[in-house]
C-alpha cells in the first residue's frame, strides 16, 4: 500500500513507454480515413439544399393578413450576440401592437435560433438562406423588407419545430 493512500501507479511495460504502439495506432486511422471518399460539393454547380432542421439566415413570417410579430422584444431580449432590434407601434383600430422597426444585425448574428424559441407567435424563424455576402456594414443590417418572407416559403421549417415541439400548440 502506498503512503498517499489506495491509489497505485501502473507500471509500464517496454512498448507501453515508448509509445510505439499508439503511434502505429494513430496512423492507422489516419490512413484509413484518407482512403475513404470524399464528400466535396462543387459549389456552384451542385447547390446545398438544406433539410427542415437546418438553421440559415433569421426571417420573419409573412402570411396573407399581414406579419405574425406583435412586437413583443422577447427575441431581442434573448438574443446573446444583441444582433436584434425591435421597436413597437401600435395600430389605430383595433389596438394591435406591430413592429415599426425590426432590425437583425447580420454581422453580429451567431445563428443560434434562441430568437425562434422564444417566440411566442412562431413569427421568427431561421431560413434556409445560407448565401449571404454583404458590400459594406449598412448591408448587413437588414430590416423588416429584407427579412419578411411568405409563409409557403417557410413551411417546412415550421413543420419540423412543431415536429420536435419547440412551439407549444393544443
Amino acid at each position: 500500500m502506498n503512503i498517499k493512500g489506495n491509489t497505485q501507479s501502473k507500471r509500464l511495460n517496454f512498448w507501453e513507454k515508448i509509445y510505439l504502439p499508439e503511434v502505429v495506432k494513430g496512423l492507422a486511422i489516419t490512413i484509413k480515413q484518407a482512403a475513404q471518399p470524399k464528400m466535396t460539393r462543387q459549389y456552384p454547380e451542385e447547390v446545398f439544399e438544406p433539410d427542415g432542421s437546418y438553421r440559415g439566415r433569421p426571417v420573419l413570417v409573412l402570411e396573407e393578413e399581414g406579419e405574425r410579430c406583435v412586437a413583443c422584444g422577447l427575441c431581442s431580449r434573448v438574443c446573446p450576440a444583441l444582433a436584434i432590434e425591435v421597436r413597437a407601434g401600435e395600430t389605430e383600430r383595433r389596438k394591435e401592437r406591430f413592429p415599426e422597426l425590426f432590425e437583425i444585425n447580420m454581422l453580429r448574428c451567431i445563428f443560434c435560433g434562441f430568437c425562434e424559441e422564444v417566440c411566442p407567435e412562431e413569427a421568427i424563424v431561421m431560413s434556409k438562406d445560407n448565401e449571404m455576402v454583404f458590400e459594406d456594414r449598412e448591408e448587413a443590417i437588414l430590416g423588416k423588407d429584407k427579412l419578411l418572407i411568405p409563409i409557403a416559403q417557410l413551411q417546412d421549417r415550421l413543420d419540423f419545430l412543431r415536429e420536435k415541439q419547440y412551439y407549444n400548440h393544443n
